[in-house]
Formats: structure tokens, sequence, C-alpha cells
């Protein structure tokens, strides 16, 4: 048998609350399977499992918040048989809500109702005289075991309180990134010339909603860049850099009520760009829409911000931990460009930034970083693959910095 916990969706969350069960005691689940959807304070999140096997009980009541890693269900691994049948626990369904909201185990209280069934006074009763500490209460348990119960039932987060919610969890993560992360940042303005003409191309013929956008080839360039620069691609934890084998990007979406969310894309380097571009569009959809999956929350390995449809010309950002990089890209405009024969013209460019962690990474490294984000953006074709073109060159375009 083992524990299915509250997961944490995004370094961020401390807490959640469990809005419904998508399945019932005796299912059989699969790995990857949505088993609850679960309230955070920027959106309500499909909770997957990753563990295969069937479920024997669940703990947690629907609208009730509880810590990370409370326990929320216990399954039988595959081929496991159910354990033997306890005897029946007689309580009324108003007394074992009161208990999951006080934190009482119902298996310790004495029931004084009809055939020694548990009353709703028996639970307050034994609320009030401190008796059984609940599956959710921090205690030492058999064997120093962590046994957790739900904490009080709460309502679902109205706008105001999600938005309020969502700003206190920013300024925590924040915070915390500009107390304990020692940044650096560089920038780099990029011609865009080829990369439009290119998807100028592609898109002819296509209806509007098919069509290829700029920010979805500045995702794929990043994620093939960084296959080059893994010290920016990973976490910082307990003092040592753990990288990370996969290229996840959190993609930065603003909400409509305010705040902002950083759901993943996976393994964006080994996508084409349609489908990453049919990925983008379902993320900001149900971003927007609160419902997103728990592995897009937890998974992200660096975070991409986009402020071009903003109109800001650039943007240096704040690296969320415990990742060690973050890119940005501003608008695109169309720049006055020296040309390599000395000519005077215009080319579209956008400023890309880097922010990273010096404690990983040194300036170095990460200008070697978006010399290469530079070049693939250059030979716009290659992104169709999972690896960069070799050889490319920065000026491949036959342009030169302004």
């Amino acid at each position: 048998m083992f524990e299915f916990r509250l997961p944490a969706l995004g370094a961020d969350m401390d807490e959640g609350t469990l809005l419904e069960w998508c399945v019932q005691p005796g299912d059989t689940v699969k790995k990857g399977q949505v088993v609850a959807v679960v309230d955070t304070s920027k959106a309500a999140v499909d909770v997957e499992i990753w563990q295969a096997g069937t479920v024997h009980e669940l703990l947690a009541v629907p609208g009730t918040r509880m810590r990370v890693g409370t326990v929320m269900a216990s399954l039988l691994a595959e081929g496991e048989a159910p354990p033997a049948a306890a005897p029946r626990l007689r309580i009324s369904p108003a007394a074992r809500r009161r208990a999951a909201e006080l934190g009482v185990d119902p298996a310790t209280v004495h029931g004084t109702g009809a055939g020694g069934a548990l009353t709703l006074a028996d639970v307050e009763q034994a609320a009030a005289q401190g008796e059984g500490p609940a599956r959710g209460a921090e205690t030492g348990g058999a064997g120093g075991r962590d046994l957790t119960v739900p904490a009080a039932r709460v309502p679902p987060l109205v706008p105001a309180q999600r938005e309020a919610e969502t700003r206190r969890t920013i300024a925590a993560a924040m915070s915390r990134a500009k107390r304990e992360i020692p940044h650096y940042y560089l920038l780099e303005t990029i011609p865009l010339a080829r990369a439009g003409a290119w998807l100028a191309q592609a898109n002819a013929g296509r209806p509007i909603t098919g069509r290829l956008l700029m920010a979805v080839l500045l995702l794929k360039a990043v994620a093939l860049a960084l296959g080059k620069f893994p010290a920016l691609n990973g976490f910082y934890r307990d003092g040592r850099f753990e990288p990370s084998a996969a290229i996840n990007l959190g993609v930065a979406i603003s909400l409509r009520q305010g705040g902002l969310i950083a759901p993943a894309l996976h393994d964006a380097g080994h996508k084409p760009v349609e489908v990453l571009m049919q990925e983008l569009t379902d993320l900001v959809r149900r971003a927007r829409a609160g419902s997103l999956r728990s592995s897009e929350m937890s998974d992200p390995t660096v975070t991409v911000t986009n402020l071009g449809e903003q109109g800001a010309e650039a943007v240096v950002g704040v690296i969320y931990p415990p990742q060690v990089a973050l890119v940005g890209f501003g608008r695109v405009d169309v720049r006055p460009w020296v040309h390599e024969d000395g000519s005077l013209g215009t080319c579209p460019a956008v400023v890309a930034s880097l922010a990273a962690d010096h404690r990983v990474s040194d300036g170095h490294y990460g200008a070697r970083f978006l010399a290469e984000l530079r070049a693939l953006l250059q030979h716009p074709q290659a992104l169709q693959v999972a690896q960069p073109a070799p050889g490319a060159a920065c000026e491949a375009d036959g342009e030169v910095r302004r």
C-alpha cells in the first residue's frame, strides 16, 4: 500500500484546497491519470498520480484546505491484495465531517450513540479534550511516521480572494528570489529579418487559427540553445546545482484576474514548431480558464517571459526559485541598422535578456548562451529539428550589430 500526498504545484505553493475527487475507492488508476482537482492561489489544477494502483481509501474531504505533503488517499499497488476489513466504524455523515474539520481521528473516539455509533457531540467532546490527533496534524506517529489529516474546510476562493492570494504568493516567491539568488543580467539585440521572412512563407495558405507566431520560434530557439548550456537549465537546492535532463520551458502567462502563472511546455526542443504552437495555444487557454495539470505546474526547469505584446522594449526578469535562469523578450521593433556592406537600413529586431544565478554560471557563459540564441534565430528552418544547425554564425543574415 502507498500514500498519495498533496504535491507542491510550484515552488511557491505551501497549501491547497481539495475541490473534488475524480476517482472513488476501488477504482484502478494509471500513471499520469488525473485523480483530484486542487485549488491553489493561482488556479484550479488537475492533480495527476505517478504510480499505478487501486484506490483503497480517500482521506481528504472536498472543500478541505491542507498543507503540501498531506496524505490525501491510500492506494494498493498493482497486484496487492486489500487488507483484512477492520470492524466498521459507525459514524454519522455530520460527525465525520466535523471530525475532519477539528482534526479528530474517529477511530480513537468512544461512541455513545445507538450501538456505539459516534455522534456529533462525541466528536466535539473529543476535540475539546484534545483526543485523537488526526492524519494531517504533524505528529510523530508510529515509528516517527508523519500522519496527516486535512485542516479546516474552507469555501473555494472568490475572485477578490484569489487575486489577493496570487499577489501574496508572487510577493513571497520574488522576495525569496531577490534575497537568496545573486542575479546577473545580460541583454542582446537579435535581428529577426530571416525569422520573419520564414514565418511569412510558413503561414502562407494557413488559416488564421493555424498560423505560427514569432513567440513559438523564440521558445524553440531558447530550448535548443539551453541544450548547449545546461548550467542555465535546472535547480539550485540544498547548496548545490541540480541540472535537468529535460528542458521544460515555464511560459509566463498573464491571468485575467491579475498576476502571472508559468506552466511548462514539456520537451520543447524535441517538437516541431507546429506542435509547439498548438501546445502553446492550448496552454494559454487552459491557464486563463484555470484548468492546468499538476505536471505543468511542477515541471518547469527554466522560465521564459515575453512582454512584447504589452509594448515593452525589453524585460529584465526575476528568477523563479529554485530555477537558475529566466529568459525574457521585449517587443519586435523595426530598428535602424548598419548592414555588412556599411549601408544604412532597417531591420526587425527584439531585445533578449538573460537573468541568471551567479552561484551556477557567470557572465561569460550567459553571453555565449545569448550568442547561440541569436545564431539559431538566423536559421529559422533549423528550428524544425531537435538539434541546432552546426556552425551557425552570429551574423549569418549578413547584418552586424548596430
